[in-house]
């Protein structure tokens, strides 16, 4: 009796232990597939070699090669240049290969560091993440957030909620980075991307946000001069503000109407590859836009800009928060999409009660 007693709690005590062994074990895995990026001759040779490199002396090399210049990211991490040129020369005699081609003014990745640093970045992503693992179970998320967002949206309403996001969770880091071009994920210095449409890349992974309803809109003062437009024809009687994305104008405007589809080729002065000027000169009294509900949400509710022929209604798109990898949704991300949602819901509960829509 007691034997079966003894081996009952045997069994719950390992059960209970289970989940931090398997995470001991990733580490260990993790730590091997980051020195089997070097070659058995390295690993035979370490300590001939000089001091052996650390975790610290990898992520600062993938800043050199984020900044492509070894004061620029010593300046980044707040650390002396001659600290962050000695982890990199550390680095490259351990592994016996030069990692950058070094100019007069900036670094270029070798053959060899095209090679190393997307393997370094993925190890070392890999360990954040099952060091997130081990403190989300006490309750403990950290962490940097290397996010992405459009121009218009990230300045004018994700600003404010990033800020409230990071104090409420303020073991959290933010490096943000505003551009309305898709981010590539494995050139760019982000690790996860706000961005409009659907996500259509099934090498992606991503949570959907919210749908998000797109608005024709003028400030009053545009208004009161020139009129408004009552059906998608007149549109064209109009300027129209038009946004570009590569060497693409938005310059035909759809609409629908009861399952009716209706397209219109717009007039316009005024054409912009970032999307906050568009909203500025529709602001201004410049034009009419076409944007998205909320980038404009809280111009509609103060009455700085009025919704046109609300009948008629402009094609809808969606917001994404979107990751390279699934190995890239950490805790602090899972923490953001969750943010985000309720944020969301809420400024479309406003414009819905405020009669916008």
């Amino acid at each position: 009796m007691v034997l079966a007693s003894y081996t009952h709690n045997r069994i719950l005590i390992n059960k209970q232990k289970q989940p931090y062994f398997r995470k001991i074990i990733k580490f260990i895995l993790i730590i091997s597939i980051l020195f089997s990026i070097t070659n058995v001759h390295t690993l035979v040779n370490l300590t001939a070699k000089g001091p052996v490199m650390t975790i610290e002396d990898l992520m600062i090399v993938l800043k050199v090669a984020e900044f492509k210049n070894i004061t620029a990211a010593a300046e980044s991490l707040n650390m002396r240049t001659a600290t962050a040129s000695a982890a990199l020369k550390r680095v490259e005699r351990q592994l016996g290969v030069e990692l950058f081609t070094r100019t007069t003014r900036r670094l270029k990745l070798s053959s060899a560091g095209e090679r190393f640093i997307p393997r370094c970045r993925e190890g070392i992503h890999t360990l954040e993440i099952a060091r997130q693992e081990m403190l989300s179970e006490t309750n403990v998320i950290r962490g940097e957030l290397k996010l992405s967002a459009p121009s218009d949206l990230g300045r004018n309403i994700l600003l404010p909620w990033l800020d409230e996001f990071t104090t409420t969770y303020d073991q959290i880091k933010l490096n943000l980075h505003i551009a309305d071009r898709n981010i590539d994920f494995y050139r760019d210095p982000v690790d996860v991307a706000i961005r409009y449409g659907a996500l259509t890349d099934e090498n992606l992974y991503g949570f959907k946000i919210c749908d998000v309803r797109r608005v024709l809109c003028a400030s009053p003062k545009y208004v009161k001069k020139y009129g408004v437009p009552h059906k998608p024809a007149d549109i064209s009687k109009h300027n129209a503000l038009l946004y570009q994305l590569h060497e693409l104008i938005d310059d035909e405007w759809c609409f629908t109407k009861k399952d009716k589809n209706y397209k219109v080729k717009t007039k316009s002065t005024k054409v912009s590859n970032d999307a906050d000027l568009v909203r500025r000169w529709c602001l201004s009294g410049q034009g009419l836009a076409k944007k998205s509900s909320l980038d404009m949400s809280t111009a509609l509710l103060n009455g700085d800009v009025i919704r046109l022929m609300p009948e008629f209604e402009p094609t809808p798109t969606e917001l994404w928060l979107v990751c390279p990898s699934r190995q890239t949704i950490t805790p602090a991300v899972r923490l953001l999409r969750d943010f985000l949602r309720e944020k969301c819901e809420h400024v479309i509960k406003s414009l819905v009660a405020n009669g916008i829509f």
